[in-house]
């Protein structure tokens, strides 16, 4: 598969700005990859395609508020910085990603908040946008991470142009999301109310929950015509003994196993015994899973509608077929489905 594959003409008004009034609201289309029919529901309705001891696998990751707006020194120039990870929480080092990065050198000094209580320095070039900040406060750490958190804007993708408002805070995140880390939201998973939560726990479905920290590198353009040359960038990933059991029983009795997202596929995909049973695992993945590909875990997958030529879409191409997507896709714009972070669903069995 070359990357012209997975281009398509996607209308900017089908991008979504602003999250469904209800999360379980939203459209859902199911793609049934047997029968290669395609069904319009509710994202609720998708509780009518499991049965108990079903397993569906979460990405329990949190989102931190990785957007800050900082000042340079002595020109005061208001420069964005999006954090990415962190690399030395003694030293509080950071990884991030600066805009307008033409202006920002090594040694320059950034000032963030109205009286300047944090302050950070530049202390490496590591790409064109990308810079290693060392963080100076003088506070214990608990009380630095509680400063960023309070500075910190929640990172809506760019796509999104207007500001961001108080209930992105809790819309742009899962009910389930526990452990801090992803600057990007596992936007599958913020599908979910509490109601339907609870729903498909009393009709018998089992919850796996993993952690991938969603990374920038999944929304990273590819550039190449060849996939086979694309490289993603690795995101930390943990799976515990308790999901991989609960996965591997559900494997074992023939299960439907449905990875909520293509985070959740990605992580457990990236852990894979010899015998085709998922291990324990607790790392970093750079997987990059595009057609043709043999799954080994899930045999069923709730994902959003993707961009085109984005890792995402190859993913769910790979999942339901080529062509089967394609015009599904199409079918979607048809009838005017919103794509992307605060975009639609689609259940594909």
């Amino acid at each position: 598969m070359k990357l012209s594959h997975f281009h398509f003409e996607l209308p900017e008004e089908l991008l979504a700005e602003y999250p469904t009034e209800h999360r379980d609201e939203a459209k859902l289309m199911v793609l049934n990859r047997k029968d290669q029919s395609i069904e319009h529901k509710q994202f609720k309705d998708l509780i009518d395609y499991f049965e108990e001891d079903d397993v569906m696998i979460l990405n329990n990751t949190k989102v931190f508020p990785a957007r800050l707006f900082g000042n340079k020194e002595k020109t005061g120039a208001r420069i964005e910085v999006f954090l990415l990870r962190e690399l030395n929480s003694e030293q509080r080092l950071w990884d991030v990603l600066v805009d307008p990065a033409r202006k920002i050198r090594i040694g320059n000094k950034l000032y963030f908040g109205d009286d300047d209580t944090l302050v950070a320095e530049v202390i490496d070039n590591t790409t064109s946008r990308g810079r290693t900040l060392r963080f100076l406060y003088d506070g214990s750490y608990h009380e630095f991470r509680k400063k960023l958190n309070e500075l910190g804007e929640t990172p809506l993708p760019k796509y999104i142009k207007r500001d961001v408002e108080p209930e992105d805070q809790e819309r742009y995140q899962t009910i389930f999301a526990k452990n801090e880390g992803a600057v990007a939201a596992p936007t599958a998973g913020m599908h979910f109310s509490r109601h339907l939560l609870k729903r498909l726990e009393i009709k018998g479905i089992d919850f796996a929950e993993i952690t991938l920290h969603v990374g920038l590198g999944t929304f990273n353009p590819v550039e190449v015509e060849d996939l086979s040359k694309h490289k993603m960038d690795s995101e930390e990933i943990s799976i515990n003994r308790i999901a991989s059991d609960t996965i591997n029983t559900a494997l074992k009795n023939k299960k439907r196993i449905c990875a909520v997202g293509t985070t959740a596929m990605r992580a457990v995909e990236s852990s894979v015994s010899s015998s085709g049973t998922l291990n324990e695992f607790t790392g970093w993945t750079n997987k990059f899973i595009f057609p043709p590909y043999e799954f080994s875990i899930a045999n069923c997958m709730i994902t959003n509608f993707h961009t085109p030529k984005s890792t995402l879409l190859m993913m769910a191409s790979a999942f339901a077929g080529h062509d089967f997507i394609k015009k599904a896709y199409d079918e979607a714009i048809k009838e005017g489905y919103k794509f992307y972070s605060y975009g639609d669903a689609m259940l594909i069995i």
